[in-house]
């Protein structure tokens, strides 16, 4: 099965690089490329690709906005977007509007063909350091601590592991990575993910963080459950 793939940037190098690595791909194909959010609006109706890789900042219709049309849609594109470091603040509001994920502009190809892979199969994708920083960015800023939007007593259906494990996904750590700091194995990681997604009626790792963001349990380096 060939993935479709379209590529949303105002810097048309920026974006005929991109599209140019994931069409040599054999299993995908670049079915279009937009230079700003209405345009990218407006192409993803007609073209209907699997995943679009969505850049932020752009005149006219950015990617936010532009993300919030498209996932609202029905049967919508997953959209994995693109940003620098200094975008952090936008990239959360990105996923608020239903990013399947983020990765950083100077990804390696190789990470933004895995990220593309991913997301197209319903899954999330979201870069380590740049969700190290923006826990940072939040934890420093006037934001800092629990949003209104959720109720802290939907805690209470995980169990304590699991709860450990969502701040351990929202720290930005894969599930190679929390198998290793929980000294347990990837399958098992998966189920505690898995528990917890159902749980709290999560679509997945992505709507996982912000809910952390909310509740104010994101951080950097969160405490152990007891035993």
């Amino acid at each position: 099965m060939t993935l479709t793939v379209m590529v949303v940037d105002d810097q048309i190098v920026v974006r005929a690089g991109f599209a140019a690595v994931i069409d040599a791909e054999e299993d995908m194909t670049v079915v279009g490329e937009a230079g700003d959010g209405a345009e990218a609006v407006s192409l993803a109706e007609r073209l209907a690709p699997d995943v679009i890789v969505m850049d932020v900042r752009m005149p006219g219709l950015d990617g936010i906005a532009a993300t919030r049309i498209l996932t609202g849609r029905e049967n919508p594109s997953r959209v994995l977007v693109l940003t620098t470091f200094d975008l952090d603040a936008y990239v959360f509001d990105a996923l608020r509007a239903g990013a399947s994920g983020f990765l950083l502009k100077d990804v390696q190809a190789a990470e933004l063909l895995h990220g593309i892979r991913v997301v197209a199969t319903g899954e999330s994708v979201l870069a380590p350091s740049a969700t190290r920083r923006l826990i940072g960015h939040y934890a420093a800023g006037p934001s800092a601590g629990r949003r209104p939007g959720h109720d802290s007593s939907v805690l209470d259906r995980l169990t304590a592991r699991e709860r450990f494990v969502l701040t351990l996904v929202a720290s930005g750590l894969n599930n190679a990575e929390i198998a290793e700091e929980l000294d347990i194995t990837v399958g098992t990681v998966k189920s505690h993910v898995n528990g917890l997604l159902r749980k709290l009626e999560l679509r997945d790792r992505v709507q996982a963080t912000i809910l952390a963001y909310d509740l104010g349990l994101a951080r950097a380096n969160p405490p152990r459950p007891h035993s």
